[in-house]
């Protein structure tokens, strides 16, 4: 919401609480009397750059490349638009489109014995998807080949794709697990469409990250400088606490199969996002925001992939940076430190960056 208000020229202020919480009500007081809340953001910080030639060559991989994006944006989603003219520019990536029916086409298409295989393979790899309705587990293996196929036969290096409510009403299944699997092979798949998610996590591998993810904020302890990232079940099994035991379940509103459902492995983090701007100055037309903390030895807090980050910057103050400054809902968390390399990428190619 924030993202949408941004980009339409709007305002944001933002108040983190529960409705009967005191402060809360003397904050929503006060903004009845014009007194918006503000509980600040973090200092922004710089740091050590790349040397600027390893980046250029690793940029330099990146021209040419093209991402599949399947379908629309959801509704309201201003994050999961994209300007392609200025991916082009920037990096050198295209972008090819296919709709929902024609994936679903794609689907239906695909021969018993191909989806057969991949189901095998699949319950082999991950014994626990034995365990989901294997009518919904199916139609995940013939997603998976369906994309495969076509990220072969367009020699694509990430995808986007829009997966509901399309797959849950038409399909009677969730494609996470499908996603998932196209991750752990080695292709970038970021869901809801979200075609500059997917430019992020392209970008980063790049620069070194290795397998990332793409992630939601969606919980924060201030007393424990913590957040909690998540996503529904898409991530790669690589990214698991436990790469065997990378449980594969259902979605965790629509309890349809398959998603996965397993805590993401800890250590160091990075989380970036590269972004629209609508600074009428900035001629790259984009922007990004970076900052970094712990991955912490936690429970799996919500049903799919989460991550319980104690953060570099403080967490509340971070928290309202994002959303005061309509950064997107998505950010990218990789587990290799190539914040200097982002810096130096976002220097030489004028790409105003935001680092907390």
């Amino acid at each position: 919401a924030a993202h949408a208000l941004r980009v339409n020229g709007k305002r944001i202020s933002h108040l983190h609480g529960n409705p009967d919480e005191a402060h809360v009500r003397d904050a929503l007081s006060s903004a009845l009397s014009g007194k918006m809340p503000n509980v600040g953001q973090p200092e922004k910080i710089s740091g050590q750059l790349a040397d600027v030639d390893k980046v250029k060559n690793s940029l330099a991989k990146l021209n040419g490349l093209t991402i599949g994006a399947i379908g629309d944006a959801p509704a309201g989603f201003t994050p999961c638009t994209y300007d392609e003219e200025a991916l082009k520019k920037s990096f050198g990536l295209n972008i090819i489109n296919k709709s929902i029916p024609e994936i679903f086409a794609d689907i239906a298409a695909v021969p018993l014995d191909k989806e057969s295989a991949e189901y095998s393979d699949a319950c082999q790899a991950q014994p626990s998807l034995k365990n989901v309705p294997e009518k919904q587990a199916r139609v995940n293996a013939s997603t998976r080949v369906a994309l495969d196929n076509w990220i072969r036969a367009n020699d694509l290096s990430a995808i986007a794709m829009r997966c509901w409510p399309d797959f849950a009403v038409d399909l009677g299944a969730c494609p996470c697990g499908a996603m998932g699997r196209t991750a752990t092979s080695g292709t970038p798949a970021a869901c809801e469409r979200d075609v500059y998610g997917a430019v992020t996590m392209l970008i980063l591998e790049a620069l070194g990250s290795g397998t990332n993810y793409l992630v939601d904020t969606v919980d924060l302890e201030e007393d424990e400088n913590i957040i909690r990232i998540w996503h529904c079940g898409s991530a790669a099994t690589t990214l698991a606490v436990d790469p065997n035991n990378a449980t594969q379940f259902i979605h965790c509103n629509r309890k349809l199969g398959v998603a996965g459902n397993f805590p993401l492995k800890t250590g160091p983090v990075v989380l970036v996002r590269l972004d629209t701007d609508i600074d009428p100055a900035n001629q790259s037309k984009l922007r990004l925001v970076m900052t970094s903390g712990e991955s912490l030895s936690a429970p799996n807090r919500f049903q799919g992939n989460t991550a319980t980050v104690r953060t570099s910057a403080p967490a509340r103050q971070l928290i309202n940076g994002l959303i005061h400054n309509g950064f997107p809902h998505h950010t990218v968390v990789a587990w290799k430190d190539i914040r200097a390399e982002v810096r130096r990428m976002a220097e030489y190619l004028a790409i105003p960056l935001t680092e907390w």
